[in-house]
């Protein structure tokens, strides 16, 4: 097992999940430049109010180093990057004071998700339900293929791209629980407030959020 360690180093070097320098060690997952100079949220780690979100957090804000990793993480199937964020995420609802019942996620659309072979939030919420026994369910599905969020101008053409295109399959699992609702990024919050409002509807008690970045500027 060494030795193969030792040959997928050489053919496949291992890189910091952020910066994409090589890593002097293949246990190491970021770089430790890294770790000290990454745009931590802190005292900043809430965004404002969503509607039907009682408290939506993220430990990094989505700007340089943060925002390449987070593309290549969606788009060039870096997928073991998500255990690498959940360890962040953990410990941001920890310094929050986060609780639930159960832990969901917003859903890409099926035809995304064919494209693109995985649900990068799904993979997120299922990492930090395994670093914290909080038990993962599927509550929503997505029932539109809208266009990028990231193609809209404004709030308010987010807020109606995204409306209606959400739908709770699973009303059993989310009446009166307390759910987590984890994304990958929060911008104007259009799409966890939608997906929020889905599960308002079918009767959960209470919504939080979780995202691995946000934008300092509401957009």
């Amino acid at each position: 097992m060494k030795l193969l360690n030792t040959l997928l180093d050489l053919l496949y070097p291992p890189r910091c999940a952020f910066c994409h320098r090589l890593l002097r060690h293949s246990g190491d997952r970021v770089c430790a430049d890294c770790l000290s100079h990454l745009p931590y949220t802190g005292d900043l780690a809430e965004h404002p109010k969503i509607s039907y979100i009682e408290k939506c957090v993220s430990p990094l804000f989505y700007e340089k180093s943060v925002r390449d990793s987070l593309h290549r993480f969606k788009f060039e199937q870096r997928t073991g990057y998500a255990g690498i964020y959940a360890g962040f995420m953990v410990k941001c609802i920890d310094e929050n004071q986060i609780s639930c019942d159960i832990i969901s996620w917003t859903p890409v659309s099926m035809k995304r998700l064919h494209a693109r072979g995985y649900d990068q939030s799904e993979l997120l919420a299922r990492e930090v339900s395994a670093r914290t026994g909080i038990p993962c369910v599927r509550l929503l599905e997505k029932i539109k293929d809208t266009p990028p969020q990231s193609r809209t101008k404004n709030a308010r053409q987010r807020q109606e791209n995204v409306k209606g295109a959400y739908r709770c399959c699973n009303l059993t699992a989310a009446k009166g629980r307390r759910v987590l609702l984890v994304d990958d990024i929060v911008t104007s919050g259009a799409t966890l407030r939608e997906c929020a409002r889905m599960l308002n509807d079918a009767g959960a008690a209470e919504i939080q959020a979780l995202t691995v970045a946000r934008v300092r500027d509401i957009i």
